[in-house]
């Protein structure tokens, strides 16, 4: 059985295929993604604030942490106790970072279905915005090339901007931005197109209310 077959579902698909289509009149189709993408990030600046501010914290408690770090190198559960209750009494979550992602992937996941289920018609350089990697590896390769570059930035940014000395760990997680372009790589042109606009506003927003929130 087909998800997207349920009546609300199908219901919501077809108002966004619709929204899709009158958007891609008044635009173009590519245009009318790269919209709906910048207004989702727009309403999502409050928690990329957010998590710039708690990665701020992460950095002022860094000395505290690596107390706690040398204190029960040897009792690794006590250590992820304390860290735990020091991120708690500071009112930080440990799992901030994840936020951005868990909120657009219904975004994301109606953006794919839309132009699978419904196959809203629409191109990028004569690559149909629903089809996949084998249909227009050229263009996918010029689109998952973008995301990569972005990715390869947020990795150097995380390491620099690391709250200790990265570990084996730290460093091993500081690919994950990569995660992106597997993925861009199995999905319709369409969400691919979606995934390098929104990994790109992440990097620069980051930088951006970094630079304002460390300079005020």
């Amino acid at each position: 059985m087909n998800i997207f077959d349920l009546p609300v579902l199908s219901s919501l698909l077809s108002a966004a295929s619709a929204g899709f289509t009158a958007l891609g009149a008044l635009v173009t189709p590519v245009g009318a993604i790269v919209l709906v993408t910048l207004a989702v990030r727009a309403l999502l600046i409050p928690v990329g604030v957010s998590l710039v501010r708690t990665d701020l914290a992460r950095r002022r408690l860094a000395p505290r942490i690596a107390e706690l770090q040398k204190r029960w190198k040897k009792n690794p559960e006590r250590l992820q106790r304390e860290t735990l209750a020091l991120y708690a009494s500071e009112k930080i979550s440990p799992f901030a970072g994840i936020l951005p992602v868990l909120l657009q992937a219904p975004v994301l996941t109606l953006v794919y279905a839309t132009f699978t289920v419904h196959a809203v018609p629409g191109s990028l350089f004569g690559a149909a915005l629903a089809g996949h990697f084998v249909a227009a590896p050229l263009v996918f390769a010029a689109v998952l090339l973008l995301i990569a570059v972005v990715a390869w930035l947020s990795r150097r940014a995380a390491l620099r901007n690391a709250v200790t000395e990265p570990t084996a760990l730290t460093r091993a997680l500081s690919w994950t931005p990569f995660i992106t372009v597997i993925a861009g790589a199995f999905l319709p042109l369409a969400a691919t197109l979606y995934l390098a606009i929104s990994s790109t506003w992440t990097l620069v927003e980051r930088a951006l209310v970094r630079r304002a929130l460390t300079a005020a």
